[in-house]
């Protein structure tokens, strides 16, 4: 009697039975991370005003951005000594704490400390995340995931900035804060059954110096907030805070970051390094975009954001398509070809500088650097996984978020002081701030080779 051959394993699949809960569950957080994100910046005018709390404005954003940098790290070291459920909850906890603390805020300052809670949450949430990919899905699927979270961004991006204002206008500002809650707890409860299902995570002692990386961590946090503020000022004040902030992420940056980053070590440290180099590429021209085509091109405000749609349009696509393909020979081909489109459409939007150059050109270059963003992005999330140990997926995941923000911080402060050094904005502080954006995009292109880790014994060129 013949044996015959067992059949083959069905391929897996995004939303299979096993997988879609925890599917929907995790893009319906991403995209209430980011609407909140893009939303309060619509309804803080509205809030300051409300709650007299004009001289606190700035520190509504810089406190959650800087407790963000903590939340990070201390998910990374809680992932990886007690797996991904423990910060998932207390992500969740936080953020709807600090939505609800917001929403009912009777001062300012209320507000504040509740947007620091929120931003606490936001950052241990958006590391489970990742390492929740890590352990639930199978290899071939995680760049499928990567692009869902992608587009999880997008949908918000489009409308969120516009249902923001219609809340305001019509059921008054703290709507913005409290419908989220209604929808975070429900997400992560489909998570749930996914965790429960992966068994629970051996407990083991966290790494010596974790305690260590949270001050430093704390040490970067706040060295961000200074340089946030520092951006918004003008004159001899402004610089002295950039420069003591940045004088403070230099310091403490790197001991957060993998062993090599500031020399663009093969593997983990250049892939961390290329995503903050694409992060700040992108954040720097398009906080760009608007001011120069309304103030140089005449273009309205809706006309203006309307570009800044196409480039989110295009990160989805390029999101899309990169979850698509067959896997490349080589893990430099997604990240090279995505800081290739990074760096053209960064140097063609600098050409709107010149006014014989039609705005369409400048649309359609935006729409490059988004599709390069679509295409790199998941790619480098999947190859820091695939160059982690399992009990170091946390660790790695934090770094490489902490990276993507430092970074983007770190040029969107540079760029404020740029376009506030003089009586007002014109070509030249357009051109250099573009310059320094398609360059961050250049540096990645030279470095993307670096991802790829050598074989032992190969030969050094």
């Amino acid at each position: 009697m013949t044996a015959t051959a067992a059949p083959a394993a069905s391929p897996a699949k995004l939303y299979s039975p096993r997988l879609r809960a925890m599917t929907v569950g995790s893009v319906a957080l991403v995209s209430l991370l980011a609407f909140e994100a893009l939303a309060v910046g619509t309804a803080m005018p509205t809030v300051a005003r409300s709650l007299d709390g004009l001289a606190l404005y700035a520190l509504a954003f810089g406190g959650p951005f800087a407790v963000g940098v903590v939340g990070m790290v201390v998910s990374g070291i809680w992932c990886d000594a007690r797996g991904p459920r423990p910060p998932m909850w207390h992500g969740v906890a936080w953020f709807v704490v600090g939505l609800v603390v917001a929403g009912a805020a009777p001062t300012m300052g209320v507000l504040v400390a509740g947007r620091v809670v929120q931003g606490f949450g936001s950052g241990l949430l958006s590391v489970a995340l990742y390492v929740i990919v890590g352990k639930a899905y199978p290899e071939e699927l995680r760049r499928k995931v990567f692009a869902a979270f992608a587009a999880a961004w997008v949908v918000p991006s489009l409308v969120g900035p516009a249902l923001a204002g219609l809340i305001v206008e019509h059921l008054g500002w703290r709507w913005v804060f409290l419908a989220v809650p209604v929808v975070a707890v429900p997400a992560v409860l489909l998570i749930q059954p996914g965790l429960r299902a992966l068994g629970a995570a051996v407990p083991t002692r966290p790494p010596a110096g974790a305690l260590a990386r949270i001050g430093w961590a704390c040490g970067a946090g706040a060295s961000a907030a200074v340089l946030h503020h520092g951006g918004q000022q003008r004159g001899v004040f402004a610089a002295a805070l950039v420069a003591v902030a940045l004088a403070g992420l230099l310091a403490c940056a790197p001991r957060l970051l993998p062993a090599g980053f500031l020399r663009a070590g093969r593997g983990l440290p250049t892939v961390v390094g290329l995503r903050g180099l694409a992060s700040a590429a992108f954040a720097g021209a398009e906080v760009v975009i608007p001011l120069m085509l309304s103030r140089e091109r005449g273009l309205s405000p809706t006309a203006a954001g309307l570009v800044l749609t196409v480039g989110a349009l295009a990160w989805s696509a390029g999101s899309w398509i990169q979850g698509r393909l067959a896997s490349p020979r080589s893990a430099a081909t997604l990240p090279r070809a995505g800081l290739i489109c990074i760096t053209a459409g960064t140097a063609g939007v600098a050409l709107a500088v010149l006014q014989d150059v039609p705005v369409a050109l400048v649309v359609l270059a935006w729409a490059v650097a988004g599709l390069g963003m679509g295409l790199l992005y998941p790619s480098l999330s999947v190859l820091t996984l695939a160059l982690s140990a399992p009990d170091e997926q946390g660790r790695n995941s934090s770094a490489l978020q902490l990276g993507d923000s430092l970074a983007a911080a770190t040029v969107l402060a540079l760029t404020g002081a740029v376009l506030a050094a003089g009586s007002a904005p014109g070509p030249a502080s357009y051109a250099v701030t573009l310059a320094v954006a398609a360059g961050c995009g250049l540096v990645g292109v030279l470095l993307a080779g670096r991802v790829v880790v050598r074989p032992a014994g190969s030969s050094a060129r």
